[in-house]
């Protein structure tokens, strides 16, 4: 049996539980929610990383679907609801292989069914317009985590790349955690300022997920976890995905990346679009000037040194597939997790190391916040605080 074998019979018994797919907004900007024009059932390799057959033989059995929406919208909010909808509709196309999960014990269920367990992620706290009471109703939607900023700040929330604006999280911010307590939504601190993310350890009474981040120490990007913030989880009990974006994982392309994306917003596009004529241009940009390539080594250096200083109970995975026009060599898309499997068993990751990393930590930590969220219900109700008091 090959080492890939070796990994192929882990992920059918452990499948990967992955933390961020940005595949909801690819089908809006690519073809608007038109699911027959872009029939994940069969193969969508010429348009995204993402579908049925490829999830399958990358052993994928639970996604977080991200509910993504952009900040510059008009109405982020009434967005997020549409990308809501894009994955229900999702999942009554395909019921035989997509299964409606909520809960720990619903991903379980979906495991022993042979189905993908399907639950959502809100990325990016301008989806809840500063209201506790938008919080609570995209929790009833089905929306189990909550990523506190996305690019750029949030009135009580910074972002890992944008300016300080309140030091971390305000007052407010620290009440929006508190009721993601209180709901047993995850708190997601991808995105985030260093600052927010130990406001939030500081705050929180539930394990916090980081839905789609790696190693700051191994590349020092500021989308990345600093080792002082990793060094909290076991006491949070908490769970770092480590992501696959080439320039969050490989010093050489950040730099690359940000030239990318500047020649991009020179021709018109915004510098995450991933449209087919916005990829043109970023061909063309390649071609002129060769990007640096990441590969599944390079990834498994960030798991490595996140075992080390977090341990192996509080790591998981999140490629932000779908989301990023890049991918590593041998984890172009969802088919790839066995490539850093074998790669993580070659390096003398045990058995159960990798059940842990692939199952086991993220169905773990969403049980964790349920069994908080039952705690705190017992003791008080809804907060109905809002920004301009807390904040003034």
């Amino acid at each position: 049996m090959t080492p890939l074998d070796d990994a192929r019979a882990l992920l059918a018994e452990f499948p990967v539980v992955d933390g961020h797919n940005d595949l909801p907004w690819a089908l809006r900007e690519q073809v608007r929610y038109d699911l027959a024009a872009r029939d994940i059932g069969g193969d969508q390799s010429a348009h995204l990383h993402t579908d049925l057959p490829r999830l399958r033989a990358g052993g994928v059995g639970a996604q977080f679907w991200s509910v993504y929406v952009r900040a510059d919208l008009p109405d982020p909010v009434s967005a997020t609801l549409e990308q809501i909808d894009c994955v229900r509709q999702l999942l009554d196309r395909h019921p035989e292989d997509l299964a409606p999960a909520l809960t720990a014990a619903d991903m379980e269920a979906a495991r022993g069914q042979g189905r993908i367990a399907s639950l959502m992620g809100a990325e990016g706290g301008h989806s809840i317009a500063n209201s506790l009471g938008t919080l609570r109703g995209l929790y009833d939607l089905g929306v189990r985590y909550l990523t506190l900023t996305h690019n750029s700040n949030v009135a009580w929330a910074d972002s890992a790349t944008d300016e300080p604006g309140v030091g971390g999280l305000s007052a407010f911010g620290r009440e929006v955690v508190r009721e993601m307590n209180r709901l047993g939504m995850l708190v997601d601190l991808s995105h985030v300022a260093a600052t927010t993310m130990r406001d939030a350890l500081d705050t929180s009474s539930a394990p916090v997920i980081f839905s789609h981040s790696s190693a700051r120490a191994v590349c020092d990007h500021p989308r990345n976890v600093p080792d002082d913030v990793l060094e909290r989880l076991p006491a949070n009990g908490g769970v770092a995905m480590v992501t696959f974006v080439p320039k969050f994982v490989l010093r050489a392309a950040v730099d690359w990346t940000a030239a990318a994306d500047e020649n991009l917003r020179a021709h018109g596009f915004h510098h995450l679009d991933t449209t087919a004529e916005a990829m043109k241009v970023h061909r063309a940009f390649e071609e002129a000037h060769p990007r640096p390539v990441a590969t599944v080594s390079t990834v498994a250096d960030h798991l490595d040194h996140m075992r080390e200083v977090a341990g192996v109970d509080h790591l998981g995975i999140g490629g932000d597939y779908d989301g990023t026009a890049f991918t590593p060599d041998g984890l172009n898309d969802v088919s790839g997790y066995p490539n850093l499997i074998a790669e993580l068993q070659g390096r003398g990751w045990s058995r159960s190391d990798l059940a842990k990393l692939t199952w086991q930590n993220a169905v773990r930590v969403l049980g964790a916040a349920e069994d908080v969220a039952r705690e705190l219900q017992a003791t008080r109700g809804p907060s109905n605080a809002t920004i301009e008091e807390l904040d003034g």
